[in-house]
Parts: structure tokens; sequence; C-alpha cells
């Protein structure tokens, strides 16, 4: 059975949000900053991911 896009964005952009706060607070932990701050970057590109799947599914996508 064939996902709908915007079920995929949405599912993907909640294992990118979980993935970045992982990495964000292993940054944190261990006092990397960059590895924090690449954590922070990919968890907002899961949160916009997040909403775009919910916008698709608003059109009926």
């Amino acid at each position: 059975m064939k996902t709908k896009t915007s079920t995929r964005n949405q599912a993907r952009g909640t294992a990118k949000v979980v993935k970045g706060r992982t990495k964000a607070i292993a940054g944190a932990a261990t006092n990397n900053r960059l590895l924090e701050a690449k954590g922070r970057a990919q968890e907002m590109l899961g949160r916009l991911q997040k909403q775009v799947g919910a916008r698709q599914k608003a059109r009926g996508n």
C-alpha cells in the first residue's frame, strides 16, 4: 500500500526531530558545541517537514 506524501513527510519530520534532539542533548552532555548546533538545526528541519506534511494533509495530498 502506498502512503500519502503528507503522511510520509510528517513521519520523516518526526524522526528528524527526535534524531536532532538526541544529537543536541549528546552535544550538550559532552560539551561539543558543534554537535549541539547540528542537532538543533536538524530538529528545526524536522519541525518544518512536519508542518509541510500537515499543510499537504489539509490540502488533501
